[in-house]
């Protein structure tokens, strides 16, 4: 039985660079009684301003657009972005790029109203699983693995790497697949722990022993196991901030 939404309860935002496939998308969200309200942005600059403002449930995010694309607004919210994204795009050579960004599905266009029905009911699905685990971060993960089922402690995790379309989970000595993706992984996680250093690493703030600044001007993150990980520019400040520098 499908999970259940309070009716009229999500906000939806389309994201495309073309007025007609915004209308199209609107359109067919206007027939479901759960959606609330719907918002629009004809670009990707546009659409990361009006993510962090309005906050919405469910984005539809074309990934071809013109300065700043679909990957690129995901990129640069970080953990801003909304709980459940949709990419939507003309080339299917993009799909594994989207699991990786933390979409929960891909519509390639032309596509017809059944495939609509069947990614928005998905979205529906997962909007109503956050809904009923509420804002509580997790304290363990499910990690499943040839007949075997583990309960791993998040408080053991040194930082987690995205693979594919599995999150790799380090801890200690020990590496363990998640079939999740980083940014979904990440939204159940306590941000007050956990921080975003890079589009496809995660780490445990706990863990953290400094930065260092290399040659090239970048920093890497060097953690108590004496493991460097690459630190994106996009999510410096935000590890400052966390780690209380600033």
């Amino acid at each position: 039985m499908p999970a259940e939404y309070p009716s009229g309860a999500i906000r939806a935002l389309v994201v495309d660079d073309e007025p007609l496939a915004r209308r199209n998308l609107t359109v067919l969200l206007r027939h479901d009684p759960d959606i609330g309200s719907i918002a629009e942005c004809g670009s990707g600059a546009e659409a990361i301003e009006e993510i962090r403002r309005t906050r919405p449930d469910l984005v539809f995010l074309d990934v071809q657009m013109p300065e700043c694309d679909g990957f690129d607004v995901l990129e640069m919210l970080g953990s801003d972005v909304a709980p459940t994204v949709v990419l939507v795009t003309a080339h299917d050579e993009y799909a594994l790029r989207a699991f990786d960004a933390g979409a929960l599905d891909y519509l390639l266009k032309p596509f017809d109203d059944a495939r609509f029905q069947r990614a928005l009911q998905r979205a529906k699905d997962k909007l109503a699983h956050y809904a009923e685990r509420g804002s509580r971060a997790a304290e363990r993960l499910v990690v499943r693995n040839a007949g075997q089922i583990l309960f791993l402690s998040v408080s053991e995790i040194d930082w987690i790497e995205a693979a594919n379309y599995y999150a790799c989970l380090h801890v200690g000595n020990e590496t363990h697949l998640l079939r999740r993706s980083l940014s979904d992984l990440e939204r159940d996680l306590d941000s007050g722990k956990f921080c975003r250093i890079h589009r496809s690493i995660i780490v445990s703030l706990d863990r953290v022993r400094g930065l260092e600044l290399k040659e090239d001007g970048e920093y890497e993150v060097v953690l108590n196991s004496k493991v460097r990980l690459r630190l994106s520019r996009r999510f410096r400040k935000d590890l400052q901030h966390r780690l209380g520098l600033g």
